[in-house]
Parts: structure tokens; C-alpha cells; sequence
């Protein structure tokens, strides 16, 4: 009985991991095909890890939750924020230095994992979001994978799996209830033959 209690709470386990794979990446597909950009959930941004310049506060690979600034003028040394450099890039470093001229703040960055600061000051404007202190590790490269121009197919592994593990438990059910059909029936026909 007990084993029995276990395998459900496996497979219950097992049916709702699948499904929030399912809907987490649905989410990210559709977010970022929507977006044309990264994808979003409840005012916060998912952002992949490309390097390990901020190792061990986040790996290469994980997935960072960053949320968008909308005063960036307010961040303090030991912030960690996401900004974007004059090529385009953006990338995500701990501020190490507030510099204020009077009519511009500018941001000292610097990665946990580099032995030295980056080389050009950040402006305020430039800083699109800051990090909110949760990461995925790993999930970045499934992510990638899920933006790429296949990536709607993805969708369909754990959708596959799920639909056989349903049928297993379907079948699974309907032999158990076919197995407890035959004992009362067997019940019936001993206390009939008794009688």
C-alpha cells in the first residue's frame, strides 16, 4: 500500500514538473517571438549568461532575472546592473564607484570574476535593468535553443513525454480497476459457491 502511495506521488510529481517545462517555455518562446527581444513575466526580463565575467554570483548559462529601470540615476556601489555598451551588447556588472560631475551620473562597473574594473564609465541612460538576485543556472542554453528559429519544436519534447506518461497512467488505471473487477467478482462467486 504504502509502495503504491509513493508511485502516485512520483508520478503526480513527475506530471507537474513536465507541465510547468511546458508552460515555462510556451511563456519564453512566445514572449520573445512577441517582443522581437528577451523574454518577460510579470515586469521582470529573463536574460541568458554568456560569460563568466560574474562568476560565482551567476554562471555562464543561467538565466538572470533583471527588472527594467525606469530612474537610473538611484544605484549605489555593490548594485548589480544590466547595461548597454556602445556596440549594442549588453552586459551585466556590479557597480564598484558612483562618479557624479554635477549634471551626469556615471557607473563604475566592474565583473566579481575580472581582476580589473571595465574600462569605460556607464551613463545612467545607458542602464536598462538591474539584477534581482535569482538565477537559473543551466536554463540559459535551453533558452537559446528555444529563441532560435526551431526552437517551437522544443515545446514538443516535454509535450511528448507528458502525453506518455498520461497514457502510462491511463493504462495503469484501467488495469488496476480491471484487477479489482475480477477480485470482487472472484468474491462474489466464492461466497455464491459457499452458500
Amino acid at each position: 500500500m504504502k509502495r503504491s502511495k509513493y508511485k502516485k506521488w512520483i508520478g503526480n510529481g513527475i506530471t507537474y514538473i513536465m507541465l510547468v517545462a511546458i508552460i515555462f517555455m510556451a511563456v519564453v518562446v512566445v514572449t520573445s517571438k512577441v517582443s522581437g527581444g528577451e523574454p518577460e513575466m510579470f515586469g521582470f526580463q529573463f536574460k541568458t549568461v554568456l560569460s563568466g565575467s560574474m562568476e560565482p554570483e551567476f554562471d555562464t548559462g543561467s538565466v538572470i532575472v533583471v527588472k527594467p529601470v525606469g530612474d537610473s540615476e538611484r544605484f549605489n556601489k555593490g548594485d548589480v546592473i544590466t547595461f548597454l555598451e556602445e556596440d549594442g551588447k549588453l552586459i551585466t556588472h556590479r557597480v564598484v564607484d558612483v562618479v557624479s560631475n554635477g549634471e551626469r551620473v556615471m557607473y563604475q562597473t566592474k565583473g566579481d570574476n575580472n581582476q580589473s574594473p571595465d574600462r569605460n564609465l556607464v551613463l545612467a541612460e545607458n542602464i536598462v535593468a538591474q539584477y534581482s538576485g535569482f538565477s537559473i543556472p543551466f536554463l540559459g542554453y535551453i533558452v537559446n535553443i528555444a529563441k532560435s528559429q526551431n526552437g517551437a519544436f522544443l515545446l514538443l519534447i516535454p509535450g511528448i513525454i507528458l502525453l506518455g506518461y498520461a497514457g502510462y497512467v491511463i493504462f495503469q488505471a484501467i488495469r488496476e480497476i480491471d484487477r479489482s473487477e475480477k477480485e470482487k467478482l472472484n468474491t462474489i462467486q466464492d461466497k455464491s459457491a459457499t452458500s
